[in-house]
């Protein structure tokens, strides 16, 4: 049996993980109720953006913002959307293993953005070409690196984790221009047209379309990792509400175990006094 000044500290240190994983809780709480904020407004901007792309459209296809003379990277162009630390649950290893299925080194190059995912990808054999950390921040993401690199290629695929609710999050892939495209299709038209006849296009048409491209996909991007994010946050808040949830339990049967060791050693010693006043007789 465990002595009391054992159990005494196993109780102080598991009442200091169950403060830990409550702050935890609550921070990932409120950043969830933050991101989810942000992501509003992201869609709003890039409904007013669509909306003026689609008045002055050259053609029916979506270029990314590249050059009508492209010169695209072939391949496959897959960007992970991962969290930095390992305080995210399960979510980055079910990204990856998703990952694994088909990634195919010949016909596809990666990039990883989230210290986490970096490591993983490096432990299953995925190479990737280059990384970036998680913005620490929600708001004014700076995805240029990111875009130039899609830029690069004729199609890109994002893996990220997609928020279904609080408890529930989900592993989502992404043919960005397949995406930015129905995204737009759920925008309501102007009937108004924008032209050559009615505007000024400075330098010109295809520059002003190519500029709208790059921006829709940087607002794009700014979004997948805005959803990641609010994934990660709610699979954090997942698994410190669990931990919470095993500290409280653990906590309470070592409060148990102390007050009965505590009373047995009570009894021993009644018992003991006991025996030794009747040894004498008394």
């Amino acid at each position: 049996m465990r002595s009391l000044n054992e159990l005494d500290a196993e109780r102080s240190q598991t009442e200091v993980i169950l403060g830990l994983t409550r702050a935890f809780e609550g921070i990932a709480s409120m950043r969830i109720a933050q991101v989810k904020d942000q992501t509003l407004m992201s869609g709003k901007f890039f409904a007013e953006l669509w909306k003026i792309y689609n008045q002055i459209r050259v053609d029916e296809f979506f270029h990314f913002g590249r050059v009508q003379d492209d010169n695209s990277n072939p391949k496959e162009l897959l960007i992970l959307i991962t969290s930095e630390g390992s305080l995210s649950g399960d979510i980055d290893e079910r990204l990856i293993r998703q990952v694994v299925k088909y990634y195919k080194p010949e016909k596809n190059d990666v990039i990883v953005v989230g210290y986490h995912g970096s490591q993983l990808a490096t432990q299953n054999n995925i190479k990737y070409i280059r990384s970036f950390r998680l913005p620490s921040n929600d708001a004014n993401i700076n995805v240029a690196p990111l875009q130039a690199e899609v830029q690069k290629y004729a199609s890109t695929t994002v893996f990220y984790a997609s928020y279904v609710s609080i408890m529930t999050q989900d592993i989502k892939t992404m043919p960005l221009g397949t995406a930015v495209s129905a995204r737009g299709q759920n925008i309501e038209k102007s009937e108004d047209i924008i032209s050559e006849e009615n505007y000024i296009f400075e330098p010109s048409t295809y520059d002003v379309v190519s500029y709208l491209e790059t921006t829709m996909v940087k607002v794009m991007l700014g979004e997948l990792i805005l959803e990641s994010k609010l994934a990660q946050y709610a699979s954090r808040f997942k698994a410190m509400s669990m931990a919470r949830q095993k500290a409280t339990d653990t906590l309470g049967e070592l409060k148990w175990t102390y007050n009965r060791s505590k009373r047995h050693i009570k009894d021993e010693r009644l018992k003991n006094i006991t025996n030794s006043m009747r040894s004498f007789g008394l």
